[in-house]
């Protein structure tokens, strides 16, 4: 995923109230990582591959995932937005929810008064 696309993602779910954040899995390696309420994490699309799947973690280990979502390859950023606001991951293979929940207070911001400094001012 895009660095801008992601920021752009991040943002958009942080205002839902989804704990999400910016994913560095490596060089060249953007995604999105959702902390969930149960100490595990969805690390999406880190792989980059065109389409949006999740590896569900806890301590570094994988205990499940959400499997590539059909067509997610041309997903627009509101699209992959929904996509893993509807993530149920209460299972071992996580499934998509037919709706959203209903979003809960809006989070900050990552970064703060420092964002623009820390991203290298390369946001757009």
């Amino acid at each position: 995923m895009d660095e801008n696309r992601a920021q752009h993602v991040v943002d958009a779910l942080r205002a839902r109230g989804i704990n999400a954040h910016m994913a560095k899995e490596g060089t060249y390696q953007i995604g999105v990582r959702v902390d969930l309420p149960d100490g595990r994490q969805a690390i999406w699309d880190s792989d980059d591959t065109a389409e949006l799947e999740a590896q569900v973690m806890r301590d570094g280990m994988l205990v499940g995932f959400v499997p590539v979502i059909p067509g997610s390859a041309d997903f627009d950023e509101a699209q992959v937005i929904d996509a893993i606001s509807r993530a149920d991951y209460d299972q071992p293979i996580a499934r998509e929810r037919p709706t959203a929940p209903p979003a809960a207070p809006p989070l900050p911001r990552e970064g703060g008064v420092f964002r623009r400094f820390l991203g290298g001012f390369r946001e757009r």
